[in-house]
C-alpha cells in the first residue's frame, strides 16, 4: 500500500476589508495551495502559511492587524511562511507615510509616497530580480503594479529585487526568513506571476515538511521521557 499524500499546504488568505481575494485566491488554488479567507489571526496562525493582499490603505489594513504584532512577528521571524503583495508587502514594515498605524515591523523602515511625474503607477515594469527561490524559473520579469507608495527597507540585504519607476529605483521585493514581500501584483503578471506564486507554495511546502522533520524528534523525546 503506498503512503498517503500529504494534505494540501494550508494557505491562510488574510481578509483585512481591503484586498483583492478572488483572483489571488484563484492562483494559489492552482498553485495546489488550499485556501481559507479569514479574519482572524488565531486561525491564520494556526494554518501553514499566511498571504496578505494588496489593494486598500495602509491605515485601514493596519488596524487589521493584532493590536499586539509581536506574536505575529515572531512566527515570521521563526520561519511561519508568508506573501505579502502590494499592500501586504507595505504591512511587514515599521509605518507609512500614507496614514497613521503601525506595520508588523518585520522589515525595518518606512512605506514613503512615490517620486514621480506621474501617480499612481499603473501598468507593467521590469522587475530586477535576485537570485531568491521565490524567482526559481524565471529568467526575467515584467510585472503589473498599482502602487503610489513604496516600501524603504532600512537594511538593503533585505531586498531582492528592484524596479525603476519615474527615474527612481525602489525596493520591488523584500524578503526576511521564510517571509517575502512583492511591491506588484503577481497574480495580475500573467504566467510568470503564476510561477511566483507557485514557488512560494513549494517554499512554504518545503517550510512545513522541515517543521515537521524537527518536530518529530522533540515529540519522540518528550515520549521517552514520559515512559521512564
Amino acid at each position: 500500500m503506498s503512503a498517503p499524500r500529504p494534505r494540501g499546504l494550508r494557505v491562510a488568505l488574510f481578509d483585512y476589508g481591503a484586498g483583492n481575494l478572488h483572483s489571488l485566491g484563484k492562483a494559489l488554488v492552482a498553485a495546489g495551495a488550499d485556501v481559507r479567507v479569514t479574519a482572524s489571526w488565531t486561525e491564520a496562525l494556526a494554518l501553514d502559511a499566511l498571504v496578505l493582499p494588496g489593494v486598500g490603505a495602509f491605515g485601514h489594513a493596519a488596524r487589521a492587524l493584532p493590536d499586539d504584532r509581536s506574536d505575529l512577528r515572531r512566527a515570521l521571524e521563526e520561519g511561519y511562511p508568508c506573501l505579502g503583495i502590494c499592500l501586504g508587502m507595505q504591512l511587514l514594515l515599521d509605518g507609512s507615510a500614507e496614514s497613521d498605524g503601525m506595520g508588523i515591523g518585520l522589515v525595518g523602515g518606512r512605506v514613503e509616497a512615490l517620486d514621480a511625474p506621474l501617480v499612481p503607477q499603473m501598468g507593467w515594469n521590469d522587475v530586477e530580480l535576485s537570485n531568491d527561490p521565490l524567482f526559481a524559473g524565471l529568467d526575467g520579469l515584467v510585472a503589473y503594479y498599482a502602487n503610489s507608495y513604496a516600501c524603504v527597507p532600512s537594511r538593503a540585504e533585505d531586498v531582492i529585487a528592484r524596479s525603476e519607476y519615474g527615474g527612481q529605483r525602489h525596493a520591488a521585493a523584500v524578503r526576511r526568513a521564510n517571509t517575502w514581500g512583492v511591491q506588484f501584483h503577481p497574480e495580475k503578471s500573467s504566467a510568470p506571476g503564476l510561477r511566483l506564486i507557485a514557488n512560494f507554495v513549494a517554499a512554504a511546502e518545503g517550510a512545513r515538511t522541515e517543521a515537521s522533520r524537527t518536530a518529530a524528534p522533540a515529540r519522540a523525546a518528550r515520549s521517552t521521557a514520559g515512559e521512564s
